[in-house]
């Protein structure tokens, strides 16, 4: 296999878009998720039409020591993997305390905690060879608190901060880090979080759009790249700094409560 990208959540959305990307430019592909069915479609799909190689790994990434298995995985097989994409995650609405305790801590293991560990066990590789990018799938919510989704939007805060900090340790190599940090997007997240049916999620940006600004960006090396926002909403990033911190708290809790 040549020209190497991991893709974790590659079943649907955005992961599924970046999948299909690669794969366009030529790109090998090892996918992973846990729809067992999703992957093997698109791994067909992929093969069929783009004539590259693509490896399946079923794997339920919410679960302690995933991160550990995939590269296990990927290192007997003796697959070299020149781009990483830590794209897999999910949210869910609600008061924290209402919340399922169990879902967060998926949430947490899952947004945070793989990321970090795939991250650790293939950047040595990298460092080794002085080569290979890593885009890491964060979101606007990283930049501000998120009343209602307060787990989420504090995993994807630690996504954006983890991924810059990185960026610089590693600015006198070949090797890059670049977080994506989609606005609301159209795809399976917002149903199964509940964000649907919010005033958040009233306008969102197709996934492709997403997964072209975010391949383009991890290519260009690029720090930081913001996609899917709507104008209003880019004058309201600009403003967030100027903004008295319970007066933003309030407006981003009315922008997440669920409309019936």
């Amino acid at each position: 296999m040549k020209n190497v990208s991991l893709i974790t959540g590659a079943s649907s959305g955005i992961g599924r878009e970046l999948a299909l990307i690669h794969a366009e430019r030529g790109g090998d592909l090892v996918i992973v998720a846990r729809d067992r069915e999703k992957l093997e479609e698109l791994k067909k799909e992929i093969e069929n039409k783009y004539s590259v190689n693509v490896v399946v790994i079923i794997k339920d990434l919410s679960l302690p020591g995933a991160g550990m298995e995939v590269y296990s995985q990927v290192k007997e097989a003796g697959i070299k993997i020149d781009y990483l994409i830590n794209n897999a995650g999910f949210g869910g609405i609600g008061k924290f305390y209402e919340r399922d305790w169990t879902k967060d801590l998926a949430m947490i293991n899952l947004n945070i905690v793989v990321l970090t560990e795939l991250t650790r066990m293939f950047l040595p590789d990298f460092v080794k060879r002085n080569e290979g990018k890593i885009l890491n799938v964060s979101s606007t919510a990283s930049l501000i608190p998120g009343p209602l989704q307060a787990v989420y939007f504090a995993t994807k805060a630690y996504v954006t901060s983890f991924s810059n900090a990185l960026a610089e340790e590693l600015s006198d190599t070949n090797i890059t880090i670049t977080a994506l940090l989609p606005g609301a997007t159209k795809t399976e997240f917002g149903k199964i979080s509940g964000m649907d049916k919010t005033l958040m999620f009233q306008k969102t940006a197709s996934a492709r759009k997403v997964a072209q600004d975010g391949y383009d960006a991890m290519m260009a090396g690029k720090l930081n790249i913001i996609s899917g926002i709507t104008f209003p909403q880019k004058i309201l990033f600009l403003l967030i700094p100027f903004l008295p911190k319970r007066m933003l708290l309030k407006q981003i809790r009315i922008m997440q409560e669920v409309k019936d």
